[in-house]
């Protein structure tokens, strides 16, 4: 497995988390489950930033859709270099 497919390997991961966080934010909005714990304690460190930096509209928190396309594009621009 070479550099740049660990590195999509993480995005992806870190895209499906993000993902998986906010359709359980829908369902166990308290995070009492352990599975919400765990893929809060994922994504958190990775939605905190966007969400100081974005305002809410509101009540609406887009801090995820932001992370996901802010991933993406990161992705895109770091596999790019890679492939020369």
């Amino acid at each position: 497995m070479g550099a740049s497919e660990i590195i999509g390997l993480v995005f992806q991961t870190l895209w499906w988390v993000i993902l998986g966080r906010v359709l359980i934010s829908w369902f166990d909005p308290t995070g009492s489950y352990r599975i919400s714990r765990i893929i809060y304690d994922m994504s958190e460190p990775i939605l905190a930033p966007a969400r100081l930096i974005l305002p809410t509209f509101g009540g609406v928190d887009w801090s995820p859709l932001v992370t996901m396309i802010v991933l993406n594009l990161l992705e895109s621009f770091i596999l790019g270099r890679l492939a020369g």
